[in-house]
């Protein structure tokens, strides 16, 4: 390692390679809070071809490498492991252009999503992608994790939004897919090896984003709703009278929404009673006097029908923000309470209400004292479960009670955080062995020497 150090510090600057002491723990764990390690070196790139150049050393002394963004990830994928060289991205921050005609912006991979989205905004334009690590994480990161988000129901995951990208190899090779056209089958899309591949395959360095006009209006809605069967007639209804201007349809049960507001301070529940379930509705659209008639005109419709229970429509901005305070506080409840066993998974529409009252049920029988919290972008099939005993000894066993429950219903362990080291014994629950050979043999393609994030994902 001392001949390879020492290569390193004849083609990099100081700033760029940092050893020992001078490490700060900052780069020791991602958002997982799994078991934090030092990095046995930590390397910031300024430039594409620094990277490549650090690879390249790398890969000649059989070096492994974790790649770190913002940190912001809940799977492990970020956190190095015992003899690891961390690689940090968030030097390479920069919008290199947005072509508002074409409606595309190019940005390096370090550059944090919220300032996409503000450099978008500013040319009434739109990047829609977006979720609570916002200011945090970091738009290599969402590409590498194939991020998803609040609007996925109208837009989809971050996949959907890149028409291309520039990665580095585990040897430093260059691939230059900068594509900036919709339309382009010449041959393999090599981006999407790249695209959620949690930086195993590749080194996402830059990416073109496809942007899409701003909407001029947004309208959003707190309802409550008796059963979950009623949530899945509403989402139908709402796809069809409100057609592609649905963009937020986030479900909270019960007792994820009592525990947000007992929690956060300064927040009540707009509601005079309790529900069983709380829904979240964003419509977006151009022409306010129309669409302020037909949102409330479609929701005040299922209220009639008996779907709907309570219908609150924000009348302000300062009514949407504590809307969606009380969506996004789960940010708030993860500080405070201990040893939470946070789970992001999948599974179809229909049986994700049948899978919460089976998860709850099991996990109250074995469990004593054991807190559920739940919600999520239901529309797009994704479930948080927060599960928690306070005792940091169950939190184990609460991962793996969950996962093999997705297993039995047919889910995926992952919807947007990815694999990383946390989930990757149970990848099988969700992938059959043929796929997950096939991913073993592309890995063994691209990286040979297993130096890029190994042991993530398989």
């Amino acid at each position: 390692m001392s001949i390879l150090l020492d290569q390193l510090k004849a083609s990099l600057d100081a700033s760029s390679l940092i050893l020992d002491d001078d490490i700060s723990d900052k780069y020791f764990v991602d958002w997982s809070g799994s078991k934090p390690c030092q990095p046995a070196a930590l390397l910031k790139p300024k430039t594409t071809e620094e990277l490549s150049a650090i690879m390249a050393l790398c890969h000649e002394h059989d070096q492994p490498v974790v790649v770190q963004g913002g940190l912001t990830g809940l799977s492990g994928g970020a956190t190095p492991q015992s003899g690891e060289f961390a690689i940090s991205l968030e030097r390479m921050n920069a919008i290199e252009e947005i072509d508002a005609t074409a409606m595309t912006l190019t940005a390096h991979a370090g550059t944090p999503l919220q300032l996409l989205q503000e450099v978008a905004a500013e040319h009434d334009l739109f990047l829609p992608l977006d979720l609570g690590a916002r200011g945090s994480c970091m738009i290599g990161g969402n590409v590498a994790t194939n991020a998803g988000g609040t609007e996925v129901i109208r837009y989809g995951m971050t996949r959907s939004m890149v028409l291309g990208l520039e990665a580095v190899l585990a040897d430093g090779t260059v691939i230059n897919a900068m594509n900036k056209m919709v339309k382009n089958n010449s041959g393999y899309d090599l981006k999407h090896l790249f695209i959620g591949s949690e930086g195993t395959l590749g080194i996402v360095t830059r990416v073109v984003l496809q942007l899409q006009p701003q909407s001029l209006n947004t309208h959003t809605a707190l309802c409550a709703l008796n059963s979950y069967e009623a949530v899945t007639q509403l989402l139908n209804i709402l796809k069809r009278s409100l057609g592609s201007g649905l963009t937020g349809f986030e479900l909270m049960w019960d007792n994820y929404y009592e525990k947000v507001i007992e929690t956060v301070p300064n927040l009540n529940s707009p509601f005079e009673e309790s529900h069983p379930f709380y829904l979240l509705i964003e419509y977006k659209d151009n022409d306010k006097i129309a669409g302020d008639q037909r949102f409330e005109s479609a929701l005040f419709a299922q209220f009639e029908a008996g779907l709907l229970t309570d219908v609150l429509i924000a009348q302000s901005l300062q009514d949407a923000a504590t809307f969606w305070q009380i969506r996004d506080g789960v940010g708030e409840l993860l500080q405070v309470l201990k040893s939470v066993s946070n789970q992001d998974v999948s599974l179809p529409v229909t049986d994700i209400g049948i899978f919460a009252e089976d998860l709850e049920k099991r996990l109250n029988d074995k469990y004593d004292n054991v807190g559920v919290l739940l919600f999520g972008h239901i529309g797009d099939n994704n479930l948080h479960v927060c599960a928690y005993t306070g005792r940091e000894e169950d939190k184990a066993e609460i991962n793996e009670d969950i996962m093999l429950m997705i297993g039995e219903y047919s889910g995926a362990i992952t919807a947007e955080h990815g694999i990383g080291v946390l989930k990757r014994d149970f990848l099988s629950l969700s992938r059959t062995d043929n796929e997950i050979a096939l991913m073993k043999t592309i890995k063994l393609a691209m990286d040979p020497k297993n130096i890029l994030n190994p042991g993530r994902v398989i």
